[in-house]
Order: structure tokens, then C-alpha cells, then sequence
């Protein structure tokens, strides 16, 4: 077991280049085992999910070597149907490969998909999608088969704009016969991201970015070369890191029109904050101050993925802050954690009223998942002492090596295996 040492209490200062999106990375992988071909995708980040992932991907037939950023895969062997049953429970996101499998081969199996305990994420819109473009649905112990000869176009509309199931019907639809509408789409920037894959590959998509996607149907697709956009929650989390410990740092390759709502929240609470093309430059000298009222909701609004490290920040603010959670009923897990540290958060009907308090103090708490995680090694950042934050496997999904990265800063940060 590992776990993160932090002392406390050094502002941060320097310059950090900002890793390619996870949530982007993905789904580009799943979706090139629409073509056969040579690929190479670059700026893609070297996390436990992304491993799983070409896992399951050479398990299908494929080809892959991951160096410096780069994935090289070879797509051309891929032939077998079923996704391993030991590979999907660590990763929720190998639903994204059931669309591409089921158009390229005419059919998928798939167990029920792991990943971050952090409350109800159904899959039943994904399986719905797809039973739409035309496939047969069969479930038997544990297990979901799709069989489809040809996938025909059609009309969806999505009961809650779900980034998953968008992103699974565009992939499966790219070779459906005719039009596919997908109505009260996801608008996230990782759906632009693959829209752009998928075109470059050949596909015939439009609108994505808005809450309905067109794709016509084409026959074949070509491999290409492309590099992923930059990681929005991961430039968040340093953008609040910054606020969290104080300081003034330069975060490149960032995308700042991906964090409007965050980037707005901030400056209110008194963070300066200066962008000039992929550039942030983030100053904090003082104690924030407190923000009303945060509503956690699906792009363009305040992303749920932040809401965990925003509110440590706001756990040293001057006065009374409130986040509401709409997304996920059991993202609060690391509210008891904060407050060991010091912090005076209570939860109320999926709000979090947080009192700020002029200092927290460190001790050993433990991630529950991936941005829980994060924002306790902020909160370890800010506190008084030695901060040992275990089960950091959850960080490893989503960010980095973010130790050295926060070194890189001048934080006093390191792993230490136990």
C-alpha cells in the first residue's frame, strides 16, 4: 500500500503543464476499434484507467505501446466480442467500448462496469441507445449480449444528458444505416473531443457541444493520428490547489473556456486569475471569501468532479458557504475526513453548508474515491502538520503522479509505500 506525506502550509509558486483529459482519453480509445489501422494518440496521460483500458483492448486483439504520451495501437487483429469480466469491474468506462464492438463486429458482451463507489450511475440509458440503433438485448447471469447485423439510425432522446451514454450511441451510430438524432445530449468539451476524433476518422457528425447530435451513417472509417485536449478537472484542481495553499503559478496547456463556472466562482471569492490562450495564471495572497450558493449540474454548469476540492477551499473562507449536489447522492464521502482535519461542513439533503474556519489540521484520513482523494491532498496542503492521506490508489485514476507535479509547484509532498 502507498500513501501521500504532506507538510502543510508552503504557498505554491512555479509553472506546470497541465495532462492530457482522461474523460476525453477514453472514449478516443474505445472509438478507434471502429476502423482497422494504425493509430496514434498523443497527450494521452499515464493513469491507471488508461492502463486497464489498453488492457482490455489488447484482450480484444488489438496491438498497443504506450511511450511518453503517446498510445500506438493497431487495431487491424481485433476480433473478439467479449470485454473480460475481471478488467470492466475496475473501470466504469469500458461501457464506452459495448458501441464500438457492436458496430465493427456485429456484436458485444459485457458484464456491469466498476469504478468509484460514489453513488447510483446506471448504465440502463447506454443499453437503451443501443437497443434503439436496432440490437437484440439479451441479459443472463451477469452478463449483457447486443447482436446487431446492420445498426439503422434513429431518433434518442436521453431522459438525462449523460456524457457516458452520448458518447456510446455517437460511436455505435457513426455506421448505422441512415441518421441517428440524439436529443438532450451531454454538452461536455469531451464530446467535442470525440465528435473531432470521429471526423477525422471519417465520420459525419455535427452539433456536438449542443443538446443535439446529428450523425449520418457512413460505410467505413480510416485510422488516424491525434492528440487529446487538455484535462479541465485536473487544471481545476490546481487552480483551487493554488487558492487552497496560497501562492501564484502559470498552469500551460490548459483550455480556460472549459472552466467558465469555476474560473467565475473564484475570482469571487477573491483569487486572481489571468488567461491569455492556453495559459492560467493564478494568484492567492488571503483567506477566501465565502460563495452563497454552488450548484453542482452537467456542463456548462459547476462540475460535479470539482465539487470536492472546491469545498476545501471554501472550508477556509470567511463566513458561510453552501454546495448543492445534483449528480451523484453519495459524493460527500470525504465531508467526515475534512472534518478530522478541523473543518466545520454539515450535510443536509444533498447540501453541504460549510463554515469556514481560519485553519485546519493535519492528521491521517483516507481517499473513498478519485476526487475525494484529490481534496484531501489539498486540504493536507493548507493544514498545520503532517498530512498522510492512504488509499490513494483512487488519485492514481485520475491524476499524474500528482506528487511530483505538486512538487514541481514547491510543495512539500511524497509517496511513501507502507
Amino acid at each position: 500500500m502507498e500513501t501521500f506525506a504532506i507538510e502543510g502550509g508552503r504557498p505554491l509558486s512555479g509553472s506546470l503543464r497541465i495532462q492530457g483529459a482522461k474523460n476525453a482519453a477514453l472514449p478516443i480509445l474505445a472509438a478507434a476499434l471502429l476502423a482497422e489501422g494504425q493509430f496514434y494518440i498523443y497527450d494521452v496521460p499515464h493513469l491507471k484507467d488508461i492502463k486497464v483500458m489498453l488492457e482490455i483492448l489488447g484482450s480484444l486483439g488489438a496491438k498497443t505501446k504506450y511511450q511518453d504520451g503517446c498510445v500506438d495501437l493497431d487495431t487491424a487483429s481485433v476480433s473478439v466480442p467479449l470485454i473480460p469480466d475481471n478488467l470492466m469491474s475496475q473501470m466504469r468506462s469500458s461501457i464506452f467500448l459495448a458501441g464500438p464492438l457492436l458496430a465493427r463486429l456485429g456484436e458485444v458482451t459485457i458484464s456491469r462496469p466498476g469504478g468509484c463507489d460514489i453513488g447510483e450511475r446506471r448504465i440502463d440509458l447506454h443499453l437503451a441507445g443501443l437497443t434503439a440503433l436496432g440490437a437484440k438485448m439479451e441479459e443472463s447471469e451477469g452478463y449483457i449480449t447486443f447482436r446487431a447485423k446492420q445498426l439503422r439510425g434513429t431518433n434518442i432522446f436521453l431522459s438525462f444528458p449523460s456524457v457516458g451514454a452520448t458518447e456510446n450511441i455517437m460511436m455505435a451510430a457513426v455506421m448505422a444505416k441512415g441518421t441517428t438524432r440524439i436529443c438532450n445530449a451531454a454538452r461536455e468539451p469531451e464530446i467535442i473531443d470525440l465528435q473531432n476524433f470521429l471526423n477525422a476518422m471519417g465520420a459525419r457528425i455535427r452539433g456536438a457541444g449542443t443538446d443535439t447530435i446529428e450523425i449520418t451513417g457512413v460505410p467505413k472509417l480510416r485510422s488516424v493520428s491525434y492528440r487529446i485536449i487538455p484535462d479541465r478537472i485536473v487544471t481545476g484542481t490546481f487552480v483551487l490547489a493554488a487558492g487552497v495553499a496560497q501562492g501564484h503559478i502559470e498552469l500551460t496547456n490548459t483550455l480556460p473556456e472549459h472552466l467558465t463556472a469555476l474560473i467565475e466562482v473564484a475570482r469571487s471569492c477573491g483569487v486572481e486569475i489571468k488567461t491569455r490562450h492556453d495559459i492560467m495564471e493564478i494568484k492567492s495572497t488571503s483567506r477566501p471569501r465565502a460563495y452563497d450558493r454552488i450548484i453542482t449540474s452537467p456542463f456548462p454548469g459547476f462540475p460535479t468532479d470539482l465539487q470536492a476540492q472546491l469545498m476545501v477551499f471554501l472550508s477556509q473562507a470567511r463566513g458561510t458557504s453552501v454546495i448543492k449536489e445534483t449528480i451523484f447522492e453519495a459524493r460527500f464521502k470525504h465531508v467526515n475526513e475534512l472534518a478530522r482535519m478541523g473543518a466545520s461542513i454539515y450535510v443536509d439533503l444533498g447540501s453541504a453548508i460549510i463554515r469556514g474556519v481560519s485553519k485546519l489540521t493535519a492528521t491521517s484520513v483516507e481517499a473513498t474515491d478519485l476526487r475525494a482523494g484529490a481534496a484531501l491532498v489539498l486540504a493536507g496542503l493548507a493544514a498545520e502538520g503532517t498530512t498522510t492521506v492512504s488509499q490513494i490508489h483512487h488519485i492514481d485514476r485520475g491524476y499524474e503522479r500528482l506528487e511530483q507535479q505538486l512538487r514541481q509547484l514547491g510543495a512539500n509532498i511524497s509517496r511513501v509505500s507502507v
